[in-house]
């Protein structure tokens, strides 16, 4: 009996492996394969330590600037799909792994990761010591960098060099306008809507308004540069600010808006971006992470309960305020009230959510929505349903 050959396995890309480079600012090179698309990227390099999840990452338009290096060794092994983006494209502008995948070993693959980054015009680099490269970032922080592969190197380590330092800090920069939806949306949930939300796109995920959907609200998604006559015309019952990319003080028309809708008395939810948004609308101040918080697998607490939840997360900014107490908002003599750190990492005791006491805004600084990872803090858009029915009711009353 002949025994049938296996199937030819499908490999990923181009078969031959051809040089790449990462160069980092401080001269730090590292020479390994090129991945995905050829030429030169720059960025700031960050790393993320989620294990699963990587075209979710990709996809994420908060990291849009940015070159990501996944922590997890072997990437690229479950291929890649339409249906796993959060994003209508992919975002990062470089990508680093140790172990790229030559098969894509799922039956829910319809390419491979380096097909994809190729269609993308994603410059990757693979075969490189992403656990030194880890280290480096977390220890010095995270810094400006380059992948150079194909033509771009034909200039020297000199001249590469020279032009990732020439690039801009993160510090100050603003990607809200590119990552951002062009025109508005109405999203229906199934069946009869409970209430609506105006979600304002800073980067959001798709998760996101999924999410909101699935609790019976009609979202209506809008762009980052929705004036505040626009968003109130929506008559909506509450107000969600996505995630994004960026120095939060760099979204000066953001804040102005949000600071609108607390003015209007509008309940607020923001995560992510939108919760570093909130601090500076109330007045507070952010500052730069070192290396950030970017993975699936964070620790959190809330401080009102007690309890603690596994989250996604993805910033590499933070809000500024006191962990204990109750704090009068800085911004025009205290009018927004109290305010309270409601969150906070136990790795590091960053604020992780504030919680308005006079308002009905609240925020967190990580992903509840969680696509991919962990489902903990889900619950988070039931207290968005409850504020927005009420919102909804206290209006009909008024009206009758």
């Amino acid at each position: 009996m002949t025994t049938p050959a296996p199937a030819t396995p499908r490999l990923s890309g181009r078969a031959r492996r051809e040089r790449a480079l990462l160069i980092l600012e401080d001269g730090t090179v590292l020479r390994g394969s090129a991945y995905g698309a050829r030429g030169a990227r720059f960025g700031e390099v960050v790393f993320t330590t989620g294990m699963t999840g990587y075209q979710e990452t990709l996809s994420d338009p908060s990291y849009a600037g940015q070159i990501v290096v996944q922590t997890a060794p072997h990437i690229g092994n479950t291929g890649a799909n339409a249906e796993d983006m959060e994003s209508r494209r992919v975002w990062v502008r470089g990508y680093a792994v140790r172990d790229a995948s030559r098969i894509a070993s799922s039956f829910r693959a319809e390419q491979s990761l380096d097909d994809l980054l190729i269609s993308s015009d994603v410059v990757g680099i693979s075969d490189i010591d992403t656990r030194m490269l880890t280290r480096r970032l977390r220890e010095e922080g995270s810094a400006r960098g380059g992948i150079f592969s194909g033509e771009a190197l034909e200039a020297s380590e000199e001249e590469l060099l020279a032009q990732v330092r020439e690039q801009p800090q993160m510090a100050g920069s603003s990607f809200v306008e590119e990552v951002t939806i062009a025109q508005p949306v109405v999203l229906e949930p199934e069946g009869e809507a409970v209430a609506t939300v105006a979600a304002v796109d800073l980067g959001i995920k798709g998760a996101s308004p999924r999410s909101m959907l699935a609790r019976g609200l009609r979202v209506h998604l809008l762009p980052a540069t929705t004036s505040l006559e626009d968003l109130l015309a929506i008559g909506a019952d509450a107000v969600f600010f996505s995630n994004g990319p960026g120095d939060p003080s760099a979204a000066t028309a953001q804040i102005e808006l949000l600071r609108g809708v607390l003015d209007a008395g509008v309940p607020f939810f923001g995560i992510c971006f939108g919760n570093q948004l909130l601090g500076r609308a109330l007045g507070f101040d952010t500052y730069k992470l070192k290396f950030g918080h970017r993975g699936i697998n964070q620790p959190v607490q809330d401080r009102e309960t007690g309890q603690v939840a596994i989250t996604a997360h993805n910033h590499g900014f933070a809000v500024d305020v006191p962990l204990e107490g109750e704090h009068t908002a800085p911004h025009d003599g205290g009018r927004y009230g109290r305010v309270v750190v409601s969150h906070v990492g136990l790795n590091d005791d960053v604020v992780e959510g504030l919680r308005c006491l006079d308002l009905p805004a609240y925020s967190v600084q990580y992903h509840p929505e969680a696509a991919g990872g962990p489902h903990d803090a889900s619950p988070l858009f039931d207290r968005l349903v409850e504020l927005a029915v009420a919102h909804r009711a206290a209006s009909a009353d008024k009206e009758s």
